[in-house]
């Protein structure tokens, strides 16, 4: 049985990640998120279905993830694959204008956060000589956009780190992939609005965007290729965009 470890497991494609691999034989999960609360219903939803721990701490607590990972005990101590969900956008501002706090918690979750979990548990992966990462990046990795400044900055490391990682750890027979959403409907635009879902709602306004369900969906097709195949890079879009700027908002 592999061990498939979540970050950002208590919302949107997290929880719809760890949904869904629930229903598929061979895996059991270890679900992390800030919210304790969250983990604890997921855990009882989901543990009739396959093996499942949680683990509530905030990834830009480095110390608060190492000593998380490091209580982990059999058979849930050595992770087979990691997940790099967790990630979020705060504030839509031209640089001038920015937030400093905002900027750092863009950061320090989608970039330094992800960063450390994967240095944490590659290194079991590489003296194991098998494993997997999957990075959830973003379009806005991809094509900047106005006001997008360091979100698109935060996403495009994801981008260039999921490169490097694959050329750091492919000779240890570790699978590195990355999935690049467009427009998914979960408590992201919430977050990046600050609660003002006036705001958020707009984002995916006449039209139908992706849902954490469809990235579910995603990620258990890379996970479930055969050993010898990677799919290396993805971008996922809703029928109506085209691009990250272009949008049929009459679909």
């Amino acid at each position: 049985m592999k061990t498939v470890l979540i970050t950002g497991a208590t919302s949107g494609i997290g929880r719809a990640t760890a949904c869904r691999l629930a229903k598929e034989s061979g895996f059991q999960l270890i679900l992390c998120g800030r919210r304790k609360n969250r983990l604890e219903v997921l855990e009882t939803e989901l543990s009739e279905q396959c093996p499942v721990v949680t683990l509530a701490f905030d990834i830009r607590d480095r110390s608060a993830m190492e000593v998380a990972l490091d209580s982990l005990e059999a058979p849930f101590s050595q992770v087979d694959i990691l997940i790099n969900n967790a990630g979020n956008a705060h504030g839509l501002d031209p640089i001038h204008q920015g937030s400093l706090e905002d900027w750092d918690q863009m950061l320090d979750i989608n970039v330094k956060g992800l960063l450390s979990i994967t240095r944490k548990l590659s290194q079991g992966m590489v003296e194991r000589k098998q494993g997997q990462i999957i990075n959830i990046g973003s379009i806005a990795g991809k094509e900047t956009y106005p006001n997008g400044n360091v979100y698109c900055a935060s996403k495009a490391a994801v981008d260039v780190l999921t490169e490097g990682m694959r050329m750091d750890l492919h000779m240890h027979n570790i699978r590195v992939s990355a999935i690049h959403p467009g427009l998914v409907e979960t408590e992201f635009s919430s977050v990046r609005f600050k609660g003002d879902n006036a705001k958020a709602n707009k984002v995916y306004e006449g039209m139908r965007p992706l849902t954490g369900e469809d990235i579910a969906e995603t990620i258990a097709f890379v996970m479930l290729q055969p050993e010898h195949v990677v799919i290396a890079d993805m971008v996922v879009f809703p029928t109506a965009q085209a691009s990250a700027t272009r949008v049929n908002r009459n679909s």
